[in-house]
């Protein structure tokens, strides 16, 4: 689209225009968007087609000069209505662009709206009462994930090409997984969290979710940038991401795994048939393949829950509103309020040691597989009609692969390679090395071109 763009064979209007027609018609089924700005993407797009005609080499526009791009309503955006998924903030107008934002628009992009959001980004469901709820558009009967499950709901009907999210425990893997996309969870420090939103613990950071491995990595090229005031840095990249698209990987070394650190939770034979199919994929590309010794018991999760109940207590709410939060919120909230400043910095301490321990390990591979999910995509209220000791342990059974990755930083991606016999995606995740996000948009890549995706579309793309 960004190259039609700038040599002039389709205009930002036709596209924004495009994009606003599906959302007219499709978004009440999807539950990807909370706020639509037609009135200012239209006026972007606008501009952006003028900047087109005017310049005197369209080359030198901007990556994505006249491109549509949602951002997930957990990103703050001047002059727009953010709600966090609740009610407690439904009449809030954004007062500041949060540093991603700024990116994102300086890159040309065109704002379509804010994609749905759980409560707080709290939940791997995107179910709240502020909009309906997110939906894999594989199945409408059944959830969307989360937390960015507006985002990853809008890429898969085709009410955005790509979209912005984030991910503090799995967020943007979750959805991309349940929705048949590629989503990328960058090393921790790569995109700013700023300015509005705090790096606490550095589990969770911005990042792509898109319907091939190239865009992706573009987008992501756009998001990325130190800020001041970040409390992390990643390591610097070498060249851009989406040069890395076009590289073979070579010969990696992968380990992989389909132990858990969470008790009781059993992986669903159509995660293991996608993980095993994966494993013999990457064989047969030359990679060397390694099963993963065990590194992270179950003593860890607490100290990760730990994290959460007081990552749950941050966005802060007014005592006369607190009636207005959900059960899951408010029994969270609950955890953290009751978490003293020690017990915060040993779960911290204790998450950081056993780190310290496994990383050496975790160091002599280019990536390590896993299934992305322990199951396929569930039934919208799956966990949200449970009361919140059950939806949460429901969760964790859910999503048992993906949160060690935020803990640790490292990045990861969820590759949709797989799909049921009922025709739903199943996606297989793959992590790097810290600041390795290179080598894993290049192994994708090549399991890309292996077993192409881009032609699989659910019903609702032609609607």
């Amino acid at each position: 689209m960004a190259a039609a763009v700038r040599t002039r064979e389709v205009s930002p209007v036709e596209l924004t225009d495009h994009y606003l027609t599906r959302i007219e018609r499709l978004n009440e089924q999807v539950g990807a968007y909370v706020t639509v700005t037609a009135d200012r993407a239209r006026e972007e797009a606008r501009q952006a087609e003028k900047a087109v005609m005017d310049a005197a080499d369209p080359a030198d526009l901007p990556p994505l000069h006249g491109v549509p791009v949602p951002i997930k309503d957990l990103n703050m955006v001047n002059g727009v209505r953010m709600t966090f998924g609740s009610s407690v903030y439904s009449d809030l107008d954004g007062f500041a662009d949060d540093n991603v934002v700024t990116l994102l628009r300086q890159a040309g992009s065109v704002l379509l709206g804010k994609t749905t959001t759980p409560e707080f980004g709290l939940p791997c469901y995107t179910e709240s009462d502020v909009a309906p709820p997110a939906r894999t558009p594989w199945d409408l009967s059944r959830s969307a994930g989360g937390s960015s499950g507006g985002a990853a709901a809008a890429v898969a009907a085709g009410l955005a090409p790509v979209a912005q999210g984030s991910d503090g425990g799995g967020s943007i893997r979750i959805p991309s997984s349940v929705c048949g996309l590629f989503g990328i969870k960058p090393t921790r420090g790569r995109v700013s969290q700023g300015p509005v939103i705090p790096d606490l613990f550095g589990l969770s950071t911005n990042g792509p979710i898109a319907r091939t491995v190239r865009d992706a990595a573009l987008l992501l090229d756009v998001m990325a940038g130190h800020m001041p005031g970040d409390l992390y840095a990643a390591p610097p990249a070498e060249g851009a991401f989406a040069s890395y698209a076009e590289r073979p990987p070579g010969r990696l070394r992968i380990a992989r795994s389909l132990e858990t650190a969470v008790p009781g939770a059993e992986v669903h034979p159509d995660c293991v048939a996608a993980y095993e199919a994966a494993s013999e994929l990457l064989e047969e590309l030359g990679h060397e393949i390694v099963d993963l010794p065990p590194l992270l018991g179950p003593d860890v999760l607490p100290h990760f829950v730990t994290l959460w109940g007081v990552m749950a207590t941050v966005t802060p709410v007014a005592p006369e509103s607190e009636h207005l939060l959900q059960p899951l919120t408010r029994w969270l909230r609950g955890h953290g309020e009751a978490t003293s400043a020690p017990q915060l910095f040993q779960a911290h301490a204790a998450l950081q040691g056993a780190l310290r321990a496994a990383f050496p390990v975790m160091d002599e591979f280019d990536a390590i597989l896993h299934p992305t999910l322990a199951q396929p995509p569930v039934p919208v209220g799956y966990f949200h009609d449970r009361e919140p000791a059950e939806n949460f342990e429901r969760q964790t059974k859910f999503t048992p692969f993906t949160a060690v990755y935020n803990i640790s930083g490292q990045p990861a991606v969820s590759v949709p390679l797989h799909v049921t016999a009922d025709g739903l995606p199943i996606g297989i995740m793959l992590a790097g090395r810290l600041g390795g996000e290179g080598t894993l948009i290049s192994l994708s890549a090549q399991l890309e071109e292996a077993r192409p995706w881009i032609g699989r579309k659910p019903d609702i793309w032609t609607a």
